[in-house]
């Protein structure tokens, strides 16, 4: 079993050994370094290199707005997973649009916390549905941008994104295009890396603003 490396990063210590406790218990899961603000996550993301980095928004000298746009710009496979007690609307879509895969509330369950986790090293996004329904949303309604230093997807790619943005997982999209999950995960690493993105939330976002695929489109396939 290939563990999944963490990176927990939250100002409360007490929070953190407890959030450690909790994923160190998994087979699967390693938590490998901690920090006490957005700086020093950033600095032991680039040294570690985790395949998820477990992010508060709330932090001293940089928060974790700020501290994901740095981190998936200088280490973007890295999966960034909110864990916070702010549901704030703007808190969702500034924290999103930085590059984070999921956004998860300190009052979920630790079975949550864990599931959260493996999706988002997964590749899959963490989000409650309305909230992907008011980022989909605000995103789709900006003028796309121009897409020439991106390589293009294919078709089949292209239909792959758009069922993971109506939030199908892999097995479901598998079953929509009666191909096997494996190749379904082989398309979604190919858009991952032909976005330069870690995560489907990303991959999803990215094609909205470059209007390769649309809001109406998803509603009209929902």
């Amino acid at each position: 079993m290939s563990l999944i490396h963490i990176l927990i990063a939250d100002d409360h210590a007490v929070v953190r050994e407890g959030t450690r406790q909790i994923l160190d218990r998994e087979d699967d899961l390693e938590v490998i370094a901690q920090a006490n603000d957005g700086q020093e996550a950033v600095d032991l993301v680039l040294q570690h290199n985790p395949r998820v980095a477990l992010l508060d928004i709330s932090m001293p000298r940089m928060n974790g707005i700020e501290a994901t746009r740095r981190i998936k710009k200088l280490a973007p496979r890295t999966a960034v997973l909110v864990f916070t007690a702010y549901d704030y609307d703007e808190y969702v879509f500034a924290i999103l649009e930085a590059g984070a895969a999921g956004y998860l509330l300190k009052n979920s369950r630790s079975s949550e916390l864990v599931e959260a986790v493996r999706r988002v090293a997964a590749g899959e996004s963490v989000l409650h549905p309305a909230i992907a329904a008011k980022v989909l949303n605000r995103v789709s309604k900006r003028e796309p941008v121009a897409d020439e230093m991106l390589e293009p997807l294919t078709e089949r790619e292209l239909e792959v994104l758009r069922l993971a943005a109506l939030g199908l997982s892999n097995r479901e999209i598998a079953d929509q295009l009666y191909v096997s999950p494996r190749t379904v995960q082989s398309h979604m690493a190919n858009i991952f890396g032909k976005l330069n993105v870690g995560s489907r939330t990303e991959a999803v976002m990215v094609g909205l603003r470059r209007g390769w695929i649309s809001l109406g489109e998803l509603q009209d396939d929902a």
